[in-house]
């Protein structure tokens, strides 16, 4: 009968530990998962307005210039802007207000709205190699600003620019059939010449080279204020800025020159 008593009571005593052991680990589990979800960060709802009318009107060039600064180190740490691009494109089908345009390159390595962590609606894009400016081009910038209320305008070059190293090289794109291409990088060719020679006149001389980039974007803003005096009394009036600038390809930073 004694052992009996016994077996029992090392049964009931054994039962007590699991039962004390099993609690302490739901209350550690349950004390994790609390921690868990408060150190787990809120997951970003995508974007899905786009630019009003009265944002635009609200913002000044300044404020847009930092903003773009501002994008563009989300850019650089990969952290971009999670953005719904159905609802946006649906929304921007009822009418558009940029707040910047960018006279950019053709490379495909520049992807510009990306570059600013910007969405559908946000700026106008215009393209050509070299970042040049011509008619059609300031004509789209005069669209984009005394028309359609954009209060920016930057002419943003490029490092390992392509059309500036063959300017530089003085390539002769006209016997190879290509004169349209030879004209454009005689648009370039003055930014060369006017660029301090540090070195070789050669597109193998990376500081060079960046130099040129960087003259011929600040050139490109001053053609186009001279092309355009709408845009030349808009910025007089402080209405809008025009601004140059260079993107890094390695590092992905945007360095405004002005």
């Amino acid at each position: 009968m004694k052992k009996g008593f016994n077996y029992i009571a090392i049964t009931l005593l054994s039962l007590g530990v699991l039962s004390c052991d099993t609690a302490k680990k739901e209350t550690t589990t349950d004390a994790n998962s609390t921690l868990k979800e408060t150190i787990t960060p809120a997951v970003q709802q995508p974007i899905k307005s786009i630019l009003t009318a009265e944002e635009q009107a609200s913002m000044t060039p300044d404020e847009i210039i930092s903003r773009l600064k501002k994008g563009n180190e989300n850019f650089v740490s990969n952290n971009l802007t999670q953005r719904d691009h159905s609802s946006q494109r649906r929304l921007a089908t009822i009418g558009q207000y940029p707040k910047a345009i960018v006279l950019s390159c053709v490379d495909s390595r520049v992807p510009v709205e990306d570059v600013f962590d910007l969405g559908i609606g946000d700026i106008f894009v215009a393209r050509v190699a070299g970042n040049i400016e011509n008619r059609d081009i300031v004509g789209s910038m005069e669209f984009a600003t005394a028309v359609a209320g954009s209060k920016v305008v930057i002419v943003m070059g490029h490092t390992a620019c392509g059309a500036v190293k063959h300017a530089i090289d003085n390539t002769d794109a006209a016997s190879m059939n290509m004169n349209a291409l030879s004209d454009l990088l005689a648009e370039i060719r003055p930014s060369v010449e006017a660029t301090e020679k540090n070195g070789e006149v050669s597109s193998k001389n990376l500081a060079f080279t960046n130099s040129v980039i960087n003259t011929n974007a600040k050139q490109t803003v001053k053609d186009i204020r001279k092309r355009s005096p709408k845009m030349a009394e808009l910025e007089a009036n402080g209405d809008i800025k025009i601004v140059s600038a260079v993107y890094d390809m390695e590092t992905g930073k945007v360095v405004f020159l002005d």
